[in-house]
């Protein structure tokens, strides 16, 4: 199960195939070539702060001189899907070639009809567990769940779920996205029910909106999107989010404020991001170049240089490819013993619960 292999990645290397044999038609070289001729990239929903991909945006633009689109950074992976729909046969700036999504939405967008498939040269190095068979989404990195606290304004961490329910926390809790359309947010209420939802994914989220309910009753909630700049600024001063993000802040603020990144003693839910190319894509060789830059050793080096996981992490472990700085970096294993990896029907489940109840059940708008 790829729940066990990914938990295992943090404290193990196991013996994985770093094979390359290319799977896609057009050789390198063909690609690079047909990619420049297109002369861009169109992404979505990158925040240049988020896993490393302000860096990987400016190394892709170097190595191959073509100019990045960067389409609404704070867009959630709903937003992303409703950009290809929104755009169908739109060559203009407005419609995405790629996308980076929650685990859930690359096969709802396969479904739809959204995407075209592309297996990248390191395609066998990705666990089957984590890809469409078909090439259509694949797995690129995962995290956990974390507080991010800014220590100026709060002195005592919350530890658990439900340490954020303290009156020490009034008008202090935030999450780092709309609950009706982020994944990152979805996977923060699910994760809130985790303890009192028995392991049924209804349930849990069922349970993830009470706990939301109580936390916006008590005061405590602030609805409004969680960001370093709102961190800094007090607005926000504990926010739910994924553990590279906050990770990257803290490197980011320098100590101004100081940021603590808790990955609490309950709940601690572990969630997969995927890759995919739109079906409508503008620019489809310059979507492939992207895709092979991403899954090549440098790609899922600078991912782990915003702190995410890569998802062909045992590989280059076992390849000696990860910097030994990079690894002292991330926090000890035994911070994320407790992880859970939600199936996809498990997703799909508690995210269509949280989508459709949020507004009757908690009744705060996230903007």
């Amino acid at each position: 199960m790829f729940l066990k292999y990914v938990l295992r990645s943090t404290v193990a290397v196991l013996a994985l195939t770093a094979a390359t044999q290319a799977a896609s038609a057009q050789t390198p070289e063909a690609l690079v070539a047909a990619a420049k001729k297109e002369g861009q990239l169109t992404v979505i929903a990158l925040p240049r702060d988020w896993c490393g991909y302000g860096a990987l945006i400016d190394g892709f633009k170097a190595k191959y001189g073509l100019t990045v689109n960067e389409l609404n950074p704070d867009a959630g992976s709903g937003d992303e899907l409703e950009a290809i729909r929104a755009n169908k046969g739109n060559t203009g700036a407005q419609a995405p070639d790629v996308i980076d999504v929650g685990l859930s939405f690359g096969p709802a967008a396969k479904a739809e009809g959204l995407l075209q498939p592309h297996k990248v040269a390191t395609w066998d190095s990705i666990p089957d567990s984590a890809k469409d068979g078909e090439g259509f989404w694949y797995g690129d990195y995962y995290g956990v769940l974390a507080f991010q606290v800014n220590k100026d304004l709060i002195e005592k961490s919350p530890t658990d779920w439900k340490d954020l329910l303290d009156p020490a926390y009034a008008n202090s809790v935030a999450l780092a996205g709309d609950p009706r359309a982020s994944n990152q947010a979805i996977q923060a209420v699910y994760a809130a029910g985790v303890e009192a939802g028995g392991g049924d994914a209804v349930k849990t989220a069922e349970e993830g909106l009470k706990f939301f309910a109580a936390l916006h009753k008590t005061g405590n909630f602030v609805p409004v999107i969680g960001k370093a700049a709102s961190l800094a600024q007090g607005s926000t001063p504990i926010i739910l989010r994924w553990d590279y993000t906050a990770l990257a802040d803290r490197d980011t603020l320098k100590g101004n404020p100081p940021v603590d990144v808790v990955i609490p003693q309950s709940g601690v839910v572990a969630g997969v991001y995927v890759q995919a190319i739109s079906a409508y894509a503008p620019h489809p060789n310059a979507a492939k170049l992207w895709m092979e830059y991403l899954y090549s050793d440098e790609g899922q080096v600078g991912w782990l240089k915003g702190y995410c996981h890569p998802i062909r992490f045992n590989a280059l472990a076992k390849a000696d490819k990860i910097p030994a700085d990079l690894l002292a970096k991330l926090p000890p294993a035994s911070a994320y013993e407790k992880a859970i990896f939600p199936s996809l029907d498990d997703q799909n489940a508690s995210k269509a619960v949280i989508t459709e109840k949020w507004d009757s059940v908690v009744g705060a708008s996230v903007k």
